[in-house]
């Protein structure tokens, strides 16, 4: 037997659970399917090693949502009704490096220039010029990231009538590296802000990928940096209230096996199990663009093709979770560990960094691990049971290794984990083993498992930010429009549609599009 709704969603990740609220709150019938036992795809919290001690098993930081008017102009109601509360520090992002100084980059801007200027006086007024060109650009830029996206030829003609956007398109064709070595002198202080932008998955010379610094000082010093209180999935949670108070439904343990297509339209999901779940006005999927031949049929062959030809990041993330019996201490002083983000260099200069990035490109390990990460407790003590620390421990590392392919993590991982554990031990006193109660590690490889359907060879952010892959063109011409060519009614929702992977609360602008197509008035619906 089949049940009907007016909408139903594959994937309980946030972008699909937040395009299912919108349509919830315009009076739909949703239902949302999940493979997995637990929502939230990237943005989930967990109890991995003990009870007690809440791990972020993908995203931790929470950057490019807080422009969101989900978030600023509260329009489900996640802050005001549904118990989404963030935590914002004062110190959004640090640097600590081999000798275990530090440079900190504040959310106020003063602040920032003076640590800064203690290594270069010169830099310090370029950032301060540069934060702020930064910050007048956002309402332009921010204007567009959560609505569909506009045309490439329609964005890149718009952009060329200012001198403002003629920059942002210049620097949307270079890379970080081209765009940070110019302007700035201290080997230190490029490393900082390289650094920073490759939390986006990208090399630093990549091009394309240019328009990330031009981008994140203007969210550090306008909106800050960013934890839900309990942890990632705190974000996720919410949503699950909300679509749950709204009328709509969630099924955990549903795997979805194919889409129904009838007459060239949606019209349903079929799960795993045989059973069928139709849908009267729209189905959702999170389906990556190199998955969807296996799930869709009736899809253009030429549209599939550019779809399988899409561009993953160049590295992955390999992930250490520490469950800790006293909360994590540095060399660097108490200072870092208010940080949000915070990154280890063992490299000492720009051109080591640059040496590390490049084993990376090559599929093999870097001799100088690329590190990151932190302990969540400062900022958050619920994390943990009193006085008890987490670490996360994040090193950047190739998905397809040159010696043995990505099955050859299952081989190495342990050792791995050792090794970067000796790299965090060069910054903090407190990763002893008589001071560790328990430990997970997730390779690139058990990140594609995670969700194979969205974390396509590791990449977290479904797609590299390539400028190619960018707004109507991300993931490509053919799907960046939200929508499935060939398939009335299918809808695209995941990391790897615009805006870009990370945590935008992307599902709005699906929503959007879905209302354009019913004919519901999305203004309208969000003022209720």
């Amino acid at each position: 037997m089949s049940k009907t709704y007016d909408v139903v969603v594959m994937g309980a990740g946030h972008n699909g659970l937040t395009a299912a609220c919108y349509l919830a709150k315009a009076g739909k019938k949703v239902l949302v399917l999940e493979r997995q036992a637990w929502p939230g795809g990237g943005v989930v919290t967990r109890e991995l090693n003990t009870p007690g001690y809440k791990h972020d098993l993908h995203s931790s930081v929470h950057i490019m949502i807080q422009g969101n008017p989900m978030l600023t102009q509260d329009e489900l109601g996640l802050k005001s009704k549904y118990g989404l509360q963030y935590n914002y520090s004062n110190v959004p992002y640090a640097s600590i490096f081999a000798d275990n100084t530090s440079l900190i980059t504040y959310k106020d801007l003063d602040k920032s220039c003076e640590a800064i200027a203690r290594l270069s006086q010169k830099d310090a007024e370029t950032y301060r010029r540069f934060a702020r060109q930064s910050m007048t650009m956002m309402p332009m830029f921010v204007s567009g990231l959560y609505a569909p996206p506009l045309p490439m030829g329609a964005f890149i003609a718009m952009m060329d009538q200012s001198e403002e956007g003629r920059e942002m398109l210049d620097a949307m064709s270079r890379s970080s590296l081209d765009i940070i070595d110019h302007l700035f002198e201290n080997d230190r202080v490029k490393m900082h802000l390289l650094k920073l932008v490759t939390e986006n998955l990208q090399m630093p010379d990549e091009l394309g990928t240019g328009m990330g610094i031009y981008l994140m000082p203007g969210i550090i010093h306008t909106y800050g940096v960013s934890q839900p209180v309990g942890g990632s999935g705190g974000l996720t949670d919410a949503l699950v209230r909300c679509l749950e108070g709204l009328g709509g439904e969630l099924r955990l343990n549903a795997e979805v096996k194919r889409v129904i297509v009838s007459g060239g339209r949606a019209a349903g999901l079929a799960l795993t199990d045989g059973e069928q779940v139709m849908a009267k006005d729209g189905v959702i999927g999170a389906i990556h663009p190199h998955r969807l031949r296996s799930f869709v049929e009736g899809v253009p062959e030429r549209v599939l093709e550019r779809a399988e030809r899409v561009t993953t990041s160049t590295f992955s993330l390999f992930v250490s979770h520490y469950d800790l019996k006293k909360r994590t201490e540095f060399y660097a002083g108490p200072e870092i560990t208010t940080a949000t983000m915070l990154e280890y260099f063992t490299q000492d200069s720009l051109s080591e960094l640059l040496d590390s990035f490049d084993s990376l490109r090559r599929g093999r390990l870097p001799a100088a691990p690329l590190t990151g990460g932190g302990d969540e407790t400062h900022a958050d003590p619920t994390r943990a049971p009193a006085g008890a620390g987490i670490f996360h421990a994040i090193t950047m590392s190739p998905y397809n290794l040159a010696d043995g392919g990505p099955s050859r993590w299952d081989e190495i991982k342990d050792e791995v984990a050792a090794k970067n554990l000796e790299t965090y031990r060069r910054f903090t006193p407190s990763l002893t083993d008589d001071n560790i109660i328990a430990r997970t590690s997730w390779s690139p490889l058990d990140m594609e498992r995670s969700s194979p359907n969205s974390f396509v060879n590791g990449d977290m952010h479904g797609a590299a930010p390539f400028m190619y892959q960018t707004v109507a063109h991300r993931p490509t011409p053919d799907l960046g429009r939200l929508s499935v060519p060939g398939v009335e009614g299918l809808y695209l929702v995941g990391p790897f549609m615009h805006p870009g992977g990370g945590v935008f609360g992307a599902g709005r602008a699906t929503a959007i599009k879905m209302f354009d197509d019913m004919g519901i008035d999305f203004d309208k619906v969000v003022r209720r």
